[in-house]
């Protein structure tokens, strides 16, 4: 089962290299594009009529004029944010008309706490979300995105950070395997990718043999497993030295040229935004390389 549909978020105050990235991953395996332009959070206009629909006139003119001028500092953002946002989606458009890829482009100007609401109800109908280098810096946006795709579909997303080679048809890598249900579900949706590659390298860091967990020979059941579906694996156990299994795994994709990591993605409700905030500061200082998630 490829990808045969991809959704691509971006900001309006974004510059066009992630639609461009993800138009190119797009290219490389005949996969639809939808786009998805966001823009910030829009102004809250608290309504200031009473009950009976008649506005509440203040009794001196001071505080009346200083509510009115802050109304219409609001109403002159909402106008900018939307001439941004529909100036952003006719510049995409106008890039993705020159590709041979059927796409479409969104946009949607929303709350904050809707946004995850927003990517969620695109990302259902697609297979994958890619997540850009300008989009994973948006500490604004990023978060709520991912949470959008990633938690609430259950639906795989794929980090593509600055400077990173990314393909959808990486010829070398490495699966962070620890026998829970998320890395089994990375597995299963980056399966093709898998199956199709030239080597497989399952990573176990400090695994224990138990005959509930990894078994007696830890990860010997997950790569005959992927064996089975054709692709070529080998198994490396790892120690940590006492160093966090994302240095671990980051240090060992440098050893073995890894093209993509495959991984799960962990994490209650309320370590959601602690997630992504890993994520960013395990990309900073490791090597560039695109991070295949699921949960």
């Amino acid at each position: 089962m490829g990808f045969r549909s991809v959704l691509c978020v971006t900001g309006s105050d974004h510059s066009d290299k992630d639609v461009k990235t993800v138009a190119g991953l797009c290219a490389e395996v005949g996969a639809y594009l939808s786009v998805l332009v966001m823009s910030p959070p829009p102004l809250v206009m608290p309504s200031p009529l009473l009950g009976d629909g008649i506005p509440e006139w203040p009794r001196q003119r001071a505080p009346a004029i200083a509510r009115l001028e802050k109304r219409y500092r609001q109403i002159e953002t909402f106008s900018q944010d939307m001439a941004s946002l529909e100036k952003t989606s006719r510049e995409i458009q106008k890039l993705l008309r020159a590709t041979s890829l059927c796409y479409d482009v969104d946009t949607d100007y929303c709350d904050e706490a809707d946004v995850g609401d927003a990517v969620r109800q695109r990302a259902h109908c697609t297979d994958l979300t890619i997540v850009g280098p300008a989009l994973l810096n948006d500490n604004d946006l990023g978060p709520l995105v991912i949470n959008g795709s990633l938690f609430d579909t259950g639906k795989p997303v794929l980090v593509v950070p600055k400077g990173a080679e990314a393909t959808l048809s990486p010829r070398r890598v490495l699966v962070g395997w620890d026998s829970r249900v998320e890395a089994s579900r990375a597995v299963r949706e980056a399966l093709d990718l898998l199956s199709r590659a030239e080597e497989v390298r399952v990573a176990l860091v400090d695994p224990e043999a138990t005959c509930t967990g990894n078994g007696a020979e830890p990860g010997a059941d997950i790569a005959a497993y992927l064996t089975r579906h054709g692709a070529q694996v080998s198994v490396d156990r790892l120690a940590s030295a006492g160093k966090p299994v994302a240095t671990v795994l980051a240090q060992h994709a440098i050893d073995t040229s890894a093209d993509m990591i495959v991984m799960g993605a962990y994490g209650s409700r309320r370590l959601r935004e602690r997630l992504f905030g890993g994520v960013t500061r395990w990309i900073v200082g490791k090597p560039p390389l695109p991070l295949f998630l699921a949960r």
